[in-house]
């Protein structure tokens, strides 16, 4: 079996909507290395889009997971119920990044989490609006779509887009949007489109993944939070992508102190299993009538053994201050790197914990979105056996993604890797 073997397959039995970012297959991965079919080795800096932040096959994971294949795969919670799926809830109830009692409904995927909790903001406040961010991505089901503020891939061919839902600027200085222009912004809405009294929720990433890893200002949802209380808005923190140690923190909006109402979570729950869920404020979540929400895969039994072994590995092996640790060092190693004229010119490196983004740009000194460039050193790192993404609205932002888990060496190895991939994709 080869790497074109299966691409050939692959064109031939899967809709070209689906997109892969590399033509190679994988056989085998551990922690933070793949393997593909061919025996080729990757270090693996994408983690599967945020989704392994305790490594591929974690041995915690995978060996409770083999517990609960021997007991049941599947009943449906909403038919006969099972203790993991109630454990699971109260452990992130516990978690919660706001005061007062939290409730925890699961699902599978992070685009269920973002709609389900639009439902539940809708039923617990009685109105429809929802408002969210320009490069926010909360997922590709019709509704998670419409808050999504990115139009290719994700929306185009496919409007109408539903109605209620509105989008402002995402501030980012060298994008030329102030927090003060947002809240502008936010002022025109409400007197040319929406009063307040008709919005349900603000949905905002604590770090726009999708977007360009680039943190909402804490300034920024401070005045969210002011906005709500005065308004009776809830506040929506789309934490699918920044929860589970990846910023340091076990949920990203805790470095900015300000409190959500409802959170949404999914990818590094369960350690590379289906999982998402809703946590939110008690009487919030109780809102929607029983039958109201739910789902036949919701809160699979084998992914809620992986979610209690995976809070227990973050807790264990101290994966928040470890993700302080990456970042940190990956920050340091870019800066130097960012200094040197060999070279594709990178700038802006930021990210909190481990969630690290940088620009690359056409020149230094001046911000010139490259995306051409950004394709040649993705391509680059590839050949160098690293895996590595890319994202933001222009096309030009690199994301690092590396597990939580992953060895000095293997660090060291990947971040060499990136450093010659940024030296070829030079022209």
């Amino acid at each position: 079996m080869s790497n074109a073997d299966l691409l050939d397959r692959r064109l031939r039995a899967v809709p070209r909507g689906v997109a892969t970012a590399y033509p190679v297959y994988a056989a085998k991965a551990d922690n933070a290395e793949l393997w593909d079919v061919e025996g080729n080795r990757y270090v693996d800096f994408a983690g599967g889009i945020a989704v392994v932040n305790t490594g591929h096959r974690h041995p915690r994971v995978v060996e409770a997971v083999r517990r609960q294949l021997d007991a049941y795969t599947h009943t449906c919670f909403q038919v006969i119920p099972y203790e993991p799926y109630i454990a699971v809830a109260e452990r992130l109830n516990a978690l919660a990044p706001f005061s007062g009692p939290a409730k925890t409904i699961l699902f599978s995927t992070g685009a269920e989490a973002t709609e389900n909790a639009v439902k539940i903001a809708r039923a617990a406040t009685g109105r429809s609006g929802i408002i969210s961010f320009a490069g926010g991505f909360h997922g590709r089901t019709l509704v998670a779509s419409a808050m999504t503020g990115k139009v290719v891939p994700y929306k185009k061919n496919f409007g109408p887009m539903p109605p209620e839902f509105w989008h402002l600027p995402f501030p980012v200085a060298h994008h030329g949007v102030s927090v003060a222009d947002t809240l502008r912004s936010l002022e025109f809405l409400f007197r040319a489109d929406v009063e307040p009294s008709r919005v349900a929720a603000f949905i905002i990433e604590p770090v726009q993944g999708e977007g360009g890893f680039y943190e909402a200002p804490h300034e920024l949802l401070a005045e969210l939070r002011r906005l709500c209380d005065a308004h009776g808005i809830l506040l929506i923190a789309d934490e699918v992508q920044t929860g589970f140690a990846r910023t340091g923190r076990m949920f990203g909006i805790e470095h900015s102190g300000i409190e959500p109402d409802i959170v949404t979570v999914a990818k590094s729950l369960a350690g590379g299993f289906p999982l998402s869920g809703v946590i939110g404020r008690a009487a919030i979540m109780d809102a929607p009538e029983p039958g109201g929400l739910g789902g036949t895969y919701a809160g699979n039994p084998l992914a809620c053994a992986a979610a209690l072994a995976v809070l227990d590995v973050i807790d264990q092996e101290n994966l928040l201050a470890r993700a302080n640790q990456i970042g940190a060092a990956t920050k340091e190693r870019l800066t130097a790197i960012a200094s040197r004229n060999d070279v594709v010119p990178i700038m802006a490196i930021r990210g909190p914990g481990a969630m690290i983004g940088f620009d690359i740009v056409r020149e230094h000194g001046a911000y010139q979105p490259d995306p051409e460039a950004t394709k040649r050193v993705t391509q680059a790192a590839l050949a160098e056996g690293l895996v590595l993404l890319s994202c933001g609205v222009f096309g030009n932002v690199i994301r690092i993604l590396v597990p939580l888990t992953v060895p000095d060496a293997i660090l060291e190895e990947g971040l060499q890797k990136l450093e010659r991939a940024l030296v070829a994709a030079r022209l």
